[in-house]
């Protein structure tokens, strides 16, 4: 995780599938006219899903009553946070409630890996798709001292990663690992081919040692490389602005789409690097220079040419924006990614992201206190650190749960603000 200057497994659930589900008495949600008597020993839980958060005991509790709903959906959301999100009837999270599929991307909250292209976590990317995570990272690295945009961890001069360079799905787990960001995008878009009605998924960047526009590798030349790879597969900033002259009055206007309506799409968001950030030599940071980027294009017209969104990184209270000076720049930051330990700790406001339907994107999940592994967590402790942090408004939590699948697909409402 957190640096310059100058193609189902885990498809979307329940496209398709008919209302008037029932979860047998199960949450507040089930009209009385269609329950079912609950077992002895279940009762006691039902009623702890009028409030947020929840706990791995909420969860196990609806996750009993939804065998019945279970062939209809599809992995990529998994049992116990189907379950959870048709219970919950008012309240914070009651628009997913309604319709998880149809609800707005916003209001939802998923669960991330940390530098998914690390062979030692997945063997290919592809599996990583397949892991149904909300969210997969990867880190970049553009200094001159190599070739291409790298992707690797330590290794600021090479690549080394899961990614293949697949042309089709055909060829994915078949071909020699350690290719350059553009090796890692086909394999995205060979298994979006295969998978074309898939989650919605988030792709972090982390520009390790920031852009290198005077090279070939500033926002431009990334934002023709997500297209040339991603082409239609990209949710784009144009599809978020619309008509709105930026993305600010765009999402406090529209919100996001429906988690539907972005099934079979990839979000970019970028943030800056920790080589980028720890250079006392560089003044122009990924985040500022993406932005600047994409007030840019849309001065000119042309913002359907932008492939990414910036982020804000690192939690902080307030309006986190109001640190660069230049005004203008503040209206193209709807993505904030910073430390889940700082948002859950108390000191920073985190309704203030769900009320104007920002996206808010916490890392290392595990070390919130108190803290669990940050790998081999029981499946209840990740569930209920989930169920935390999405009581926190917590768009994606972030941790190195790649053993959990079912964590990892697992989707559930966000608190409101």
């Amino acid at each position: 995780m957190p640096g310059r200057t100058g193609r189902g497994v885990g498809d979307e659930p329940g496209q398709g599938t008919g209302g008037g589900t029932n979860l047998g008495g199960c949450g507040a949600g089930a009209t009385p006219a269609r329950r079912r008597p609950v077992p002895a020993g279940q009762a006691a839980c039902l009623p702890s899903f009028t409030r947020l958060p929840y706990s791995a005991a909420d969860f196990d509790c609806v996750e009993r009553k939804a065998g019945d709903i279970m062939s209809v959906w599809a992995r990529g959301a998994g049992a116990v946070a189907v379950a959870a999100a048709l219970v919950l009837g008012a309240g914070p999270g009651a628009a997913v409630a309604a319709d998880p599929v149809r609800s707005p991307y916003g209001a939802s909250t998923g669960v991330g890996v940390h530098n998914a292209y690390e062979k030692a976590k997945y063997r290919y990317f592809a599996d990583a798709l397949d892991s149904g995570a909300a969210m997969l990272e990867l880190d970049v690295w553009t200094n001159t001292f190599g070739r291409s945009w790298r992707v690797s961890h330590g290794n600021p001069l090479g690549n080394d990663n899961n990614c293949e360079n697949a042309a089709h799905a055909g060829e994915l787990r078949t071909r020699p690992r350690n290719q350059d960001l553009g090796g890692c995008l086909a394999d995205i878009r060979a298994w979006h081919d295969a998978h074309p009605g898939h989650r919605p998924v988030l792709l972090k960047i982390e520009m390790k040692d920031g852009f290198q526009a005077r090279h070939g590798r500033g926002p431009a030349d990334l934002d023709a490389l997500l297209t040339a790879r991603l082409g239609d597969a990209l949710f784009r900033p144009a599809d978020l602005a619309g008509a709105h002259p930026d993305l600010d009055t765009a999402v406090r206007a529209d919100g996001w789409p429906t988690r539907d309506r972005l099934a079979g799409k990839f979000v970019v968001e970028l943030i800056p690097g920790t080589v980028e950030e720890g250079n006392p030599a560089d003044s122009l940071w990924t985040d500022r220079e993406y932005a600047a980027h994409l007030r840019g294009l849309a001065a000119a017209g042309r913002l359907r040419e932008a492939g990414a969104f910036p982020a804000v990184h690192r939690a902080q209270g307030g309006d986190p924006r109001l640190r660069y000076a230049d005004a203008g720049l503040r209206p193209w930051f709807v993505v904030f990614d910073g430390d889940a330990s700082v948002y859950a700790g108390g000191s920073v406001d985190t309704s203030w992201y769900a009320r104007h339907d920002y996206l808010l994107v916490m890392t290392d999940a595990h070390n919130v206190a108190p803290a669990i592994d940050g790998t081999h967590p029981t499946e209840a402790q990740a569930r209920d650190r989930l169920a935390l942090l999405a009581g926190r408004h917590a768009s994606v939590v972030s941790a190195d749960w790649y053993p959990l699948p079912s964590v990892l697909s697992t989707v559930v409402p966000r608190a409101g603000g």
